[in-house]
């Protein structure tokens, strides 16, 4: 059975989904309208959620997330069998460069229509202009096809444990987790990206890059990081690698490593931990019960309307007491 069967099988609404999702990429990609990317995203989501096949764009639109534009064009695909938006989109040889380029990690849309007018269209053509591409880019090409594969859940496992030995090694006062869809117990992940902590940094205390400068330097000397992105006081974005064995070439991995002030670490490790919908709700959530929550903090909402001083979190749990919510773990936040 193919991938698209198996797909299926899973989604009954795949079609709806992967048309959506290119409408998303061209809106973001080619008009740069971060809003409709995010209004087809959306609909995207709800669609796979839904247990049965959508029959009709009523049908579609009586979903929360789906108007009535993005219904219209579901209607549209089910009489037809395609879009004509769409069929106009893929027709553009200016599109279709913009949107392929832009799988190059560093590539924004706006380097991409630049590259595109000097008549760089292709991945192939881009490899003949490396000298045109940053640091960034350039690493970001070399990698191209490994990148563009997703990470199944037991290589991410390996790579997970080979990063907290190392991290351990340097200080056992770290706390590091694995976040995004991996924490919710997605089969496969786009890239690693790992939330991190000390005890020693707070949101009061002075800047301390050396934190993860030296978790950086360790993997790297561990061969694991193999080449680095960027890296700053608090973000460090680079490349990973298993080791290769005999039997298996093990392809390169992008990977994110944040570090978070302690005190702000388990609202950051819920936010990272996603899914996107999940947070969206729980943060309506705590409007309701009178308290404001971010990436950073929780606060209670005074009776002025000014949030007040961040309460104490110690873990994730407490965000949901405060907020009188039944407690989810990771793999019950998908929705």
């Amino acid at each position: 059975m193919s991938k698209r069967k198996d797909a299926s099988t899973e989604n009954p609404n795949t079609e709806f989904c992967d048309f959506l999702m290119e409408l998303a990429n061209y809106e973001k990609n080619v008009n740069r309208m971060m809003h409709k990317y995010n209004a087809y995203r959306k609909a995207a989501g709800v669609l796979a959620k839904h247990p049965t096949k959508i029959t009709s764009g009523k049908e579609a639109k009586a979903l929360p997330g789906i108007g009535d534009k993005i219904a219209k064009k579901i209607e549209e695909f089910i009489h037809t069998g395609k879009l004509q938006k769409l069929e106009k989109i893929r027709a553009s040889d200016t599109n279709v460069a913009i949107n392929e380029l832009v799988k190059v990690t560093g590539i924004g849309p706006a380097a991409a229509r630049k590259f595109v007018e000097e008549g760089i269209c292709s991945i192939e053509e881009l490899r003949k202009h490396t000298d045109k591409l940053n640091h960034h880019q350039q690493i970001g090409l070399k990698h191209y096809e490994d990148f563009e594969k997703r990470i199944p859940r037991e290589e991410m496992l390996t790579l997970q444990e080979i990063a907290y030995s190392g991290i351990a090694a340097i200080d056992k006062d770290y706390t590091a987790k694995v976040c995004g869809s991996f924490r919710r117990g997605a089969e496969t992940s786009g890239d690693i990206d790992i939330l991190l902590t000390h005890p020693h940094f707070t949101s009061t205390s002075k800047k301390m890059p050396e934190l993860l400068k030296n978790v950086v330097t360790k993997l790297e000397d561990m061969e694991f990081i193999t080449d680095r992105l960027s890296l700053g006081d608090s973000k460090f974005m680079g490349v990973c690698k298993l080791a290769d064995t005999k039997d298996v070439k093990h392809a390169y991995r992008r990977i994110d490593i944040r570090i978070i002030p302690h005190d702000q670490y388990y609202c950051a490790l819920l936010y990272f931990t996603g899914s996107d919908m999940f947070n969206k709700n729980m943060r309506a959530i705590a409007i309701e019960k009178g308290f404001t929550l971010n990436e950073y903090s929780l606060r209670p909402m005074g009776s002025t309307g000014v949030p007040g001083e961040p309460l104490p979190v110690t873990c994730e749990e407490d965000i949901f007491d405060y907020i009188d919510m039944e407690y989810k773990k990771p793999a019950e936040r998908n929705s």
